[in-house]
Formats: structure tokens, C-alpha cells, sequence
């Protein structure tokens, strides 16, 4: 099972960005999934979670700001960002809850990390 994330970037103060994670390989089913995001020197922390059933859960720094959903068929999820500031500025990871065909339980997987850096 991988999780490759893309769509970071260099984004004006003010700017958007649309992160996407997508969950490949031998996958029987997907829970939760959501972004974390890492500055340097602090610790990683979340950002935005969603269920399979589509509720959702913000950190306070984002709400009003940031947007996460999920298309269940494409086995991705995506996270809109608006209103960026320079403190959104982070390495953005996805994570995902997967259920992997012929095993038993649920296990949690990483994506690689994309670079978010909001400057002007």
C-alpha cells in the first residue's frame, strides 16, 4: 500500500493550494484519512480528518480556511487551502486508516510529505 501526495507548492500570503493523497495497492477498505502537517522544530500536528461516512474535524488554526473531503472511489482525499498564511508554511502529510485485502485489522500509512511554503 502507498500514498502518494502531490500539489504543494510557493503561494502568496492570501493564495490557495489543493493538496490530493492517493491510496493505491492492495486495499480491502479505507476509515479515516486526513493531512498532518511538520514546521521545522515543531512537532507534526493535525490538521483536518475525514470518515469514510464524510464528517469531518479541523484544527482550530484552519477552520473557516481549509476544506478536506474525500472521493471513496478514487481512494483519494484532498485538503482545499485558503487564506494561506506564513505560518501554514509546513511539509504536509497524508494518513490514512487502511484495511488491507487478506488481513486481519486496520493499520495507518504515511504519505511522503509535500512542502507548503507561504511567502511573499
Amino acid at each position: 500500500v502507498q500514498l502518494q501526495a502531490s500539489g504543494g507548492g510557493l503561494v502568496q500570503p492570501g493564495g490557495s493550494l489543493r493538496l490530493s493523497c492517493t491510496a493505491s495497492g492492495s486495499i480491502r477498505s479505507i476509515n479515516d484519512m486526513g493531512w498532518y502537517r511538520q514546521a521545522p522544530g515543531k512537532q507534526r500536528e493535525l490538521v483536518a480528518n475525514i470518515t469514510s461516512g464524510g464528517s469531518t474535524n479541523y484544527a482550530d488554526s484552519v477552520k473557516g480556511r481549509f476544506t478536506i473531503s474525500r472521493d471513496n472511489a478514487k481512494n483519494t482525499v484532498y485538503l482545499q487551502m485558503n487564506a494561506l498564511q506564513p505560518e501554514d508554511t509546513a511539509v504536509y502529510y497524508c494518513n490514512a486508516d487502511i484495511r488491507r485485502r487478506l488481513q486481519v485489522g486496520v493499520f495507518g500509512y504515511w504519505g511522503q510529505g509535500t512542502q507548503v511554503t507561504v511567502s511573499s
